[in-house]
């Protein structure tokens, strides 16, 4: 089951050991930083998880269990989290050990300076963000960054010959790699009007980007900018920049926050594009079809563009609805993909009781074969459908997408994760249920202990 906890619940219930004198005690995550991100973060390469059971002596992660670390304990500390996320996110593959991790960083490093300095020298007049004189935090955002680009120069200053050798091969192989790399300017230069307008808007709310902080904006900028340029079929939509900006505060690394969020781009990118969009909406009207058929009438039209509020919240991994810190937590919980994996399971559980059976029972009446579990139902989308099913009186009192945009919009930050989380798994856990129970009503009713095995099975996939 999901814990119910807060941000402190690492530390103050006994969920997971933190050793501050251990090499995890140098590495401080996203806590306490109000500064401009450097461009990499090498301490991150050679620190350990110290969640239990998650990392060997050499430095490998097991990937199942710390997805299901995350999933069964509510997350991970803020302090944890940076580790956490580039492991969980793709940036280092979960069978590097921490001797291999450093040249691995060194090389993602060369790339992204290689790849964020060929557009720039294609579109010189783009390296700076253009300001109009009226927004005084930018200008001070420029003036931190800036700071920040001199500290980076000097910072190579006073690397060894060796060291200089080395990066200089590296970048040898980074511009072959990307030499015959070429950019539709025209469009690249529309993306980059659009991260101008976003980036400015972007979470100037949050700690993160206060004071000297406001720097980051620049950083983030940069980041999507690459993005857009290198990756031309999806370059940039709107809602890119909340997603980058929240890898940039947990990871505080430019080359750290490119490569995570690049990884987790690979997967859901096609969410920004209208038929992934359509995709999810579809998905999500089918769930609730089976959850609330009534409410699913109400909302649901064949266009359905009455419910294309909940693409907003699916998009955004629910980045508005929750407080700004359970919204992070929320994200790697999702992120884990733990339930997911428990539909697979469920799903070929079924499967291999239908072969026991159909070799067992030779005599038994042919029963037509139920419908799988649809494992396109992700967690996300029950968690959407657990938000629509606990407003379904003030849903259905709706009468038009005017009033279920304002209603919707009332949500915003005021939803209690903990409590939704835990209705969210309800929901899951009977749906699975429902299909086993379903399965085994069209059969014969078979000797109970086997019913009972078969869904005391399915049981232990969520303890």
């Amino acid at each position: 089951m999901i814990a119910s906890c807060d941000e402190s619940h690492v530390e103050g219930k006994g969920k997971t050991h933190l050793d501050s004198n251990g090499p995890v005690g140098k590495f401080k995550g996203m806590k306490g930083n109000n500064s401009v991100a450097p461009v990499t973060s090498p301490e991150s390469a050679c620190a350990r998880i110290s969640l239990p059971g998650v990392m060997d002596a050499e430095g490998r992660v097991d990937e199942s269990r710390l997805r299901m670390h995350i999933f069964k304990n509510g997350g991970v500390s803020p302090d944890e989290r940076g580790l956490v996320w580039r492991f969980l996110f793709g940036m280092y593959p979960c069978s590097s050990t921490a001797l291999e991790r450093p040249l691995l960083l060194e090389q993602m490093t060369v790339r992204y300076q290689v790849m964020k300095r060929k557009w720039q020298q294609l579109l010189p007049g783009a390296v700076r963000l253009r300001l109009n004189g009226t927004d005084a935090e930018l200008l001070t955002a420029v003036k931190f960054f800036d700071l920040r680009q001199d500290r980076e120069q000097k910072k190579q200053q006073y690397e060894s010959e060796e060291a200089r050798e080395k990066m200089s091969f590296l970048q040898l192989q980074a511009q072959v790699l990307f030499e015959r790399v070429t950019f539709d300017l025209e469009e690249l230069q529309e993306a980059i009007r659009i991260i101008d307008k976003d980036v400015p808007r972007t979470d100037r709310d949050l700690p993160y980007y206060r004071n000297e902080g406001l720097g980051n904006l620049l950083v983030l900028r940069d980041i999507l900018i690459t993005y857009a340029a290198f990756h031309p079929e999806v370059s940039y939509a709107q809602g890119m920049n909340d997603l980058c900006s929240r890898f940039l505060e947990v990871l505080h690394s430019e080359v750290d926050t490119y490569w995570s969020f690049s990884c987790y781009m690979e997967k859901f990118s096609k969410d920004f594009c209208a038929d992934g969009l359509y995709r999810k909406m579809e998905l999500e009207a089918a769930l609730l079809k089976e959850l609330d058929p009534q409410l699913h009438s109400h909302l649901v039209t064949d266009n359905m563009e009455k419910i294309t509020f909940c693409h907003r919240w699916l998009l955004l991994a629910f980045q508005r609805e929750f407080e700004h810190s359970d919204a992070l937590r929320l994200f790697e919980i999702l992120s884990c993909d733990h339930l997911e994996l428990i539909s697979q399971q469920v799903d070929r559980a079924r499967y291999q009781e239908r072969l026991a059976r159909k070799y067992s029972l030779e005599d038994e009446p042919a029963v037509t074969e139920l419908q799988a579990i649809n494992t396109d139902f992700t967690f996300e989308l029950f968690m959407c459908a657990t938000i629509l099913l606990e407003n379904r009186e003030a849903l259905l009192s709706c009468r038009n997408e005017v009033q279920l945009i304002q209603f919707t919009s009332s949500l915003q930050g005021k939803m209690d994760l903990n409590s939704t989380l835990k209705k969210t798994e309800e929901h899951f856990y009977n749906y699975c249920k429902r299909s086993a129970w379903d399965y085994l009503s069209g059969r014969c009713r078979m000797r109970k202990s086997k019913e009972d095995h078969f869904l005391y099975q399915l049981r232990n996939l969520f303890s």
